[in-house]
């Protein structure tokens, strides 16, 4: 529960936050009657999200054990290759991403579209949503039922009372700090999920050796015990890691979170220059 709670909430803070922006800025430049089309690329986007977890999870289940191994152990570096990314993507877009939207926005209605608005808003919150269901499905490999689901349910419910925060105007929400915290979660959550990745391969007999394992703490935490599987779903916990498991995690970890922590942000880009749009604007039903 507490990691699908911690992904959901992580990354549906960055959809909430992409909502609050484009409606906002609808509101401030009074085109309140396209929020509708906002609305429409936000749906469309958890449709196709969710079609592809669909997938994913039925996918799993029709595959030979071997595979299905080979399957999630891929899926799990996969997710961290693109949350690792994206994690760095928004650190460094955090400080421009109002500007860069709300110009998007501009150029969508200087082009009198619907469809531009809609795959505005489809594509950017989709970015995200899709982050979430390779993170949650990757992460369903070591938990799964409904304290899993209901986890998530709550993430997303709590990320969406901040975005309406956002929307109302509060400053008060300290989203920077927020984004630096929840990114340094994730890549500790990553790092944990990329250790597990190589036991799955080793399970399907595409690595042939883990090599020794210098310690086993079963006797202190089991990994049958409660505290066992929640640390090992939230950071890879297990109680006789392999040197490979072991030189994989904090070589990523040290690694992500320097870079995570240290990178420079470099300089936000020039706002592109568009035309003012008259607040009588009405974009044009595309056919």
């Amino acid at each position: 529960m507490g990691f699908s709670f911690l992904v959901c909430l992580r990354e549906g803070v960055e959809m909430a936050l992409i909502v609050a922006i484009l409606l906002g800025y609808l509101r401030t430049i009074g085109q309140k009657q396209h929020f509708k089309s906002i609305w429409m690329g936000v749906g469309v986007a958890a449709a196709i999200c969710i079609a592809i977890g669909v997938a994913l999870e039925i996918a799993s289940h029709e595959m030979d054990k071997r595979i299905v191994e080979a399957f999630e152990g891929f899926a799990m570096i996969f997710a961290v290759i693109v949350l690792t990314g994206m994690a760095l993507w928004m650190k460094k877009q955090s400080r421009t991403i109002g500007s860069e939207l709300r110009a998007q926005v501009d150029a969508a209605l200087g082009k009198g579209s619907v469809t531009a608005l809609v795959l505005l808003a489809a594509t950017s919150v989709g970015r995200e949503g899709l982050e979430t269901v390779l993170f949650l499905f990757a992460g369903s490999t070591t938990s799964s039922g409904t304290s899993y689901i209901l986890g998530g349910v709550l993430g997303f419910a709590v990320a969406a009372a901040i975005g309406a925060v956002i929307y109302a105007g509060s400053t008060r929400f300290p989203m920077k700090l927020f984004f630096q915290v929840s990114g340094i979660v994730v890549i500790v959550i990553a790092a944990g999920m990329l250790a597990t990745s190589v036991v799955k391969l080793y399970e399907a007999a595409i690595i042939t050796n883990l090599g020794s394992r210098p310690w086993d703490t079963e006797s202190f935490i089991s990994m049958t015990s409660g505290l066992g599987k929640f640390l090992s779903t939230l950071v890879g916990y297990d109680s006789a890691p392999s040197t490979l498991q072991i030189g994989l995690y904090w070589t990523y970890l040290v690694g992500a979170l320097s870079a995570f922590l240290f990178l420079p942000l470099g300089k936000p880009p020039a706002r592109p220059a568009v035309a003012a749009v008259p607040e009588n604007t009405t974009l044009a039903t595309e056919r």
